[in-house]
Formats: C-alpha cells, structure tokens, sequence
C-alpha cells in the first residue's frame, strides 16, 4: 500500500490530537479523581464527606469542570484513533470508536450524579443540615463510582481491540500493544469485581495493584508514542 504525503499529514495530525488530548485527559484524571475527589470523599462517612464539600466548593465545582474536559477529550480520542488505525483495519477501528463512544456516554451518565451532588449542597440550609440529606448526596457519589465502573468495563474492551489493531501494525511497537491488551483485560477484571463481586473485595484489590502500571503505561504511553511518532511513520496492516 502507497502512503502519499497527504495521507502521511493526516495522520500526523490526528496523532498529535489523540496524543495531545490523552495527555490533557491525563492530567484532568490526576486532578479531578486522583486529587479532589479522593481528598473530598470519605468512603462510608457521609457526614465527613459533606462537610468537606460543603467547606470545598469549588474545588468541587473544579472537579467537575475537570470531568467535563475529560468527556470531550475522550471524544476526540474515540475520532483521532479511528483515523489513525483505519489504515491498519477499517472494521476493527471502527467498533473500538464505538466502545469509546459508548463509554463517553456512560461517563456523562456518571457525571450527572456529581451535578446532582452539587446542587443538593447550593440549595442546603448551612445551619440545619439533616442526615438525609447527607445520606442522599454520598448515594449520589456512590451512584457516580459504580456507573463510572460499568463504563471503564466498556473502556476496557475498547482497549482490546485498539490493541488487537496495534498488533497488526508494521509500525506500532509491540510493547505498546501489548500494554494496550493487558490493560484492557485489567480493566474488565478490575471493574466488572468491583460493580458485580464486591463481596471479593480483597481479590478485586489485588488485581487492581497487579495492573495498575499497564493500566497507566497502556494508553498514556500510546499517546506519548503518537506525539512524538505517529504519523511519521507507516502504520499499515502487516504483510502476510
């Protein structure tokens, strides 16, 4: 297959935008989920929860801001790598866009429950606060964590077949794919244990420290690869 040098652009081009947009979702994930909401959120307390998002606000109103950017730049990963990959199997690319897509809209789902939340501290008497009301809001942030875990189940069989793609590639490294499978299979272990098995909390724990590096490496390092590689080089299907 010929490669001409506007094909060779375009490519170019939807790399750096899946590659930019990854590092940008990145560093919204380490902000919104590894930062705000592991610091605001006390598993099992509702009250201590409330009070630190009540004394939080907008640092909870940023996490949710955070979350927004990391919706819209799943979707321009879910365009960028069916661009990039259409070469190497139009058919294969195209399903892990929709798997993608699929999961950018169970995200959305999950974020509504972190709006909820917010509106439920505007609207709260700040002098009369009742345990209703803090139960509601932590059933809220519970809803948020479980629906976000059925979607990374999809996020983790969209990267199964990115990385199936990856493998048939003359110019993808084979470490990239490889991370790309493993994580993939770590994220369906990981959250399908913790959304349907959580009586095998310890186990769900354990497969979460044994993936938790292919998990990051995976995808980040795809899109480091795409930054500084992809589109400079022939990503077509390999020869028989």
């Amino acid at each position: 297959m010929v490669t001409t040098g506007l094909q060779r652009t375009d490519q170019r081009i939807t790399a750096l935008a899946a590659g930019i947009s990854l590092i940008i979702m990145t560093l919204a994930s380490f902000f919104s989920y590894g930062y705000v909401h592991a610091s605001l959120v006390v598993q099992g307390d509702a009250s201590a929860t409330w009070h630190n998002i009540m004394s939080s606000n907008t640092l909870f109103q940023a996490e949710i801001f955070g979350w927004v950017i990391i919706l819209i730049s799943d979707i321009v990963v879910a365009w960028a790598f069916y661009i990039f990959l259409k070469p190497i199997h139009n058919s294969l690319s195209l399903l892990g866009a929709w798997f993608r897509l699929i999961y950018t809209a169970i995200l959305g789902i999950a974020i509504l429950n972190l709006l909820l939340v917010r509106l439920l501290t505007d609207q709260a008497d700040p002098v009369s606060i009742s345990d209703q009301l803090q139960a509601q809001a932590m059933l809220y942030l519970e809803a948020f964590d479980s629906i976000w875990s059925i979607g990374l189940i999809t996020f983790g069989g969209h990267l199964l077949i990115v990385g199936s793609v990856a493998l048939k590639s003359n110019g993808i490294p084979k470490i990239i794919s490889i991370l790309l499978l493993i994580a993939g299979v770590g994220y369906i272990l990981v959250h399908f244990g913790k959304v349907f098995l959580p009586q095998y909390d310890g186990v769900v724990t354990v497969l979460n420290y044994v993936f938790t590096v292919p998990m990051i490496a995976g995808e980040l390092g795809f899109g480091l690869w795409l930054l500084i590689r992809g589109g400079k080089v022939s990503v077509t299907a390999r020869s028989s």
